[in-house]
């Protein structure tokens, strides 16, 4: 009897599960370039801050827009269901554990404000700050014109799996070519996929920037509840071949930010390494003094009232923005400073720039964190 074929499946990586390999030639890292662009919107940071309550709200997005960086606030959270957000995110922080995801789905049932939306971007740009807004492809339209009017820097749209073609009940859905052209100059950022075709069809459509990353995030339970995902590594990696293939083509640039799963600066250099533009980060940041979740972070589909696909996790209040971004810091687990290690491994690799330290060799390394640090291991 013959054996029928089977499904086929190929190994996919993470970030503990590879290396960086230093290059031949070893550069001085005062002399890297770690700039980062989407557009014609330039940053000296390629760091994005997550779409979450629990760490941007108009305050921190105008304190790390002077780092710098682009922080972008969720349009469909409590910044634009309440007046004043401050207190329902003190409620939310001092919930039991057990009465956590309750209490969150209870705060985001009141509808969303569309007036505060407004003043929200507008609390952001009268403080000079570079404005980033996020929402769901089912509310991009009717916020697409709200956003405009308010003069936004940057649209995001973000959904635990996008794709440029979506079947639905809707007679005509969003289409991402009609957003794009309707939002000029403003770029259009979508998030978020993982695989080769769905993010070139993505950039196919005119789309600005793709986030790279499903399940990844300390908050999110997306991979328990849906077992859908591919770890970052090679995430990152079949996008950076679609972004690469539809450069050649098409002769535009389209960066790719890997969104998720990053704890260390070793996890940011290796996402960089892996063809990475820039990386958005959320429970790191959600650890900083400026962020407001006080302690907590939580992610975009924890208060679904049907299904929801992460919890509200505790990270303490242990570190400040300047010492996460550019340090100075007596830590020794990578956690601060990350410029510093981004900067650093560029250096060991020969990497002037982002673009050439995508091209660094990385190799299977299982070991990586483990060989040789018994003693580390024994006395934590």
């Amino acid at each position: 009897m013959s054996i029928p074929q089977a499904k086929q499946m190929r190994r996919a990586y993470g970030f503990d599960e590879v290396a960086i390999v230093p290059g031949d030639l070893t550069v001085n890292p005062a002399m890297t370039e770690v700039g980062f662009r989407i557009d014609q919107m330039e940053f000296s940071l390629p760091i994005m801050a997550s779409a979450m309550d629990a760490v941007v709200d108009p305050d921190f997005a105008i304190a790390f827009s002077k780092l710098g960086g682009l922080a972008v606030l969720n349009l469909e959270g409590v910044q634009t269901r309440y007046d004043d957000p401050a207190s329902v995110l003190e409620e939310i922080a001092a919930a039991s554990r057990q009465d956590s995801t309750t209490l969150l789905q209870k705060a985001y049932a009141p509808p969303i404000k569309p007036e505060l939306i407004s003043e929200r971007i507008r609390e952001i740009k009268s403080a000079d700050g570079v404005c980033a807004v996020s929402c769901t492809p089912a509310n991009a339209k009717a916020f697409a014109p709200i956003v405009k009017d308010a003069n936004a820097d940057a649209l995001v749209i973000q959904s635990t799996v996008t794709t440029a073609r979506h079947t639905s009940y809707s007679e005509k859905g969003l289409t991402f070519p009609e957003l794009v052209k309707q939002m000029q100059p403003m770029p259009v950022i979508v998030g978020n996929t993982v695989s080769y075709g769905a993010c070139k069809e993505l950039m196919e459509a005119g789309v600005a920037a793709v986030q790279v990353g499903v399940g990844p995030g300390s908050a999110c339970t997306s991979r328990e509840v849906l077992g859908i995902g591919v770890p970052q590594v090679t995430a990152t990696m079949d996008c950076a071949a679609a972004r690469d293939q539809y450069y050649r083509e098409s002769g535009r640039y389209v960066p790719i930010i890997t969104d998720g799963g990053i704890r260390s600066g070793g996890d940011l250099c290796k996402a960089f390494a892996s063809g990475a533009d820039a990386v958005m980060l959320g429970s790191v940041l959600a650890a900083c003094e400026e962020a407001p979740g006080g302690g907590h972070h939580w992610g975009m589909a924890t208060p679904n009232a049907d299904l929801p696909r992460g919890i509200r996790v505790e990270v303490g209040v242990d570190t400040t923005l300047q010492r996460v971004i550019h340090g100075p810091t007596s830590r020794t687990n990578g956690t601060e400073n990350l410029i510093g290690a981004l900067r650093t491994a560029m250096g060991m690799c020969g990497a002037r720039t982002i673009r050439d330290f995508q091209q660094a060799e990385l190799v299977v390394a299982p070991s990586i964190k483990t060989e040789g640090k018994q003693i580390q291991a024994a006395q934590r």
